[in-house]
């Protein structure tokens, strides 16, 4: 039985379906969490967790992209791709204090972190700006989290000249908000550093979330050596879904079922039985998200 510990069944490539998906899966897996990006989706994670006594969770946060602009997104639909706008929205910490206090399924705060993909069409004077929007509220969900006892979900995406950047940047974060001596108490969702950057965040204390990327035939080597190295009591196992469909996948819509594929990378990548990688991640989550 497995934990995707991150999905998105509240986005609109779930809107007709995703009381049925998230039952599907749970006929035979242990549990999945369903991220908010925004306040809107974040109210629709909890509103679906609701719906069942057990294994659906909610996380309730506000993705570093809705704090820039409002934009488009083309997503797979049914198998076909469909595009749609994305909204703007300021961080508000009241807001998502309340939110993630009227609900007993929900489970962590996120996601949040820095993502300078979309940067290259800025100047560099606006782009100083967006970087500091985006530690602000950084910064505001840390303290959230740290308030209301739970973990965090920490999105990073790098700019498309240096991948890498928006993690040094979180880790500066949280070394100065929480000390050398501290441990944040979280996960790096979809985990796409380098092998010291992994390292740092395992210092810290934090967990590694691992996507389909793993399975992926090109580009993917660093990442995967990653995944050998990181012991196997830090590792989650994720899907994202809708997006980043492994292999054999790629180009349809993903689902929490698929983190099945995932899990046996990672077991293929340790050398170890997909019985043994199901049974570490799900004791991973079940400590991290209490559930």
């Amino acid at each position: 039985m497995l934990v995707d510990s991150h999905c998105h069944l509240n986005f609109i490539s779930f809107r007709d379906d995703a009381t049925k998906v998230a039952a599907d899966f749970l006929s035979s897996n242990y549990a999945l969490l369903n991220v908010g990006a925004q306040y809107s989706t974040s109210e629709r994670a909890i509103n679906l967790a609701e719906k069942f006594p057990r294994g659906v969770y909610a996380v309730v946060g506000l993705h570093p992209l809705h704090l820039i602009e409002a934009g488009e997104e083309t997503i797979i639909i049914e198998g076909k791709p469909q595009t749609f706008k994305t909204a703007q929205e300021d961080f508000d910490a009241n807001k998502y204090r309340q939110l993630a206090r009227s609900s007993k399924k929900v489970v962590a705060v996120g996601e949040t972190g820095l993502d300078y993909f979309y940067f290259g069409k800025f100047s560099v004077a606006e782009i100083a700006q967006l970087k500091i929007k985006q530690e602000q509220a950084f910064r505001g969900f840390i303290a959230l989290a740290e308030e209301l006892n739970l973990p965090l979900v920490i999105h990073s995406r790098g700019s498309v000249a240096n991948p890498t950047d928006a993690y040094d940047d979180i880790l500066r974060i949280l070394q100065d908000k929480i000390g050398s001596d501290r441990k944040v108490k979280g996960v790096v969702h979809c985990f796409g550093g380098n092998a010291e950057q992994a390292k740092q965040f395992l210092r810290l204390g934090l967990y590694l979330g691992f996507t389909g990327i793993i399975t992926f035939k090109k580009k993917s080597e660093e990442l995967q050596q990653i995944v050998r190295e990181t012991p196997l009591d830090r590792i989650l196992i994720e899907t994202d879904a809708p997006f980043l469909s492994p292999e054999p996948h790629r180009g349809a819509r993903n689902v929490p079922q698929y983190v099945e594929f995932v899990a046996k990378k990672v077991a293929q990548l340790k050398d170890l039985t997909y019985g043994e990688v199901a049974e570490a991640t799900t004791k991973n989550a079940k400590e991290l998200f209490g559930i």
